[in-house]
């Protein structure tokens, strides 16, 4: 499939939330194409992202899922204009895979994003040379000549952070994430002194998982959660793999991840404490 006929991250948001909205009011298929006057494989298509929706017919969805505050349409609607908008990361070309672009779209509209990370510094807060090191040492998944143009992709994902209304950030990180030898003695201290400064960002909080709390830390792999809304329950969580990446989406998985995320939070030492382990462990090295 090529990258213009693909859905979108946010087609396929839309699409996901007039499927949830539809099944809450116990409506079927047939209901929603009787409304809108056309087939059910074009409710199908809608659902899955694969085609777009007027303002006119996405107004009539929502009438028939009595759906009527207006921040909850107002939100749809923007997201049904932008739903073929692609972001900055397509300008890479084939240089990013499928997944990893999906995961992009859903990191730039995030409102809030929560991630565990057991054994590496989350790619938001990494330096330019910790993310060049942490590349050049998985060959089997990326190519050399490809390193520059992610190095670049990724330094550009931090504006996120930065940006007017900047989305919030929240990370736990196990302890032995702070003490991989990633990049050599040099490298690792200036990565620890850059997440020092990133923990005292308003809209960052960072929290770090001790290494004597056991097997319980370890045994959890590494996630992304999405927020869109001010709703604690995520939009989607993002697992990766060593070449590819998965999104969950299904509700009991969600709420799974934020209740594991939650346990994750509260066994971690608080914000300041874990500034002073950041700060510690930056000395050593």
């Amino acid at each position: 499939m090529t990258d213009e006929s693909r859905p979108t991250v946010r087609g396929r948001r839309l699409g996901s939330e007039l499927r949830r909205l539809r099944e809450s009011a116990s409506k079927t298929t047939d209901d929603a194409a009787g409304a809108l006057k056309c087939s059910r494989a074009k409710i199908s298509r809608i659902e899955t992202g694969s085609v777009g929706i007027r303002r006119l017919d996405l107004g009539i969805l929502l009438d028939l899922y009595g759906i009527t505050e207006p921040s909850d349409r107002d939100a749809l609607e923007t997201l049904a204009r932008e739903s073929k908008k692609r972001g900055w990361w397509h300008d890479y070309g084939d240089t990013i895979p499928p997944a990893h672009a999906d995961f992009l779209g859903l990191e730039g509209d995030a409102r809030y994003i929560r991630t565990w990370q057991p054994l590496v510094v989350p790619g938001l807060l990494q330096t330019e040379n910790y993310a060049r090191a942490l590349l050049e040492a998985n060959p089997a998944a990326v190519r050399p000549e490809r390193i520059d143009q992610l190095v670049k992709m990724r330094m550009e994902r931090k504006g996120i952070l930065t940006k007017p209304d900047p989305a919030r950030f929240w990370a736990i990180i196990w302890e032995p994430a702070l003490r991989c030898p990633v990049g050599g003695a040099d490298v690792r201290r200036a990565q620890l002194r850059y997440l020092a400064e990133a923990a005292q960002t308003p809209n960052v909080t960072l929290q770090v998982v001790p290494l004597d709390l056991g097997a319980t830390a370890g045994a959890c792999g590494a996630f992304v959660m999405y927020g869109f809304t001010d709703s604690p329950t995520p939009g989607a969580v993002f697992v990766e793999t060593l070449t590819n990446g998965h999104f969950l989406e299904n509700e009991a998985e969600l709420d799974g991840y934020g209740l594991v995320f939650e346990y994750l939070r509260s066994a971690a030492l608080n914000p300041s404490e874990s500034l002073d382990m950041i700060t510690a462990i930056a000395a050593e090295t």
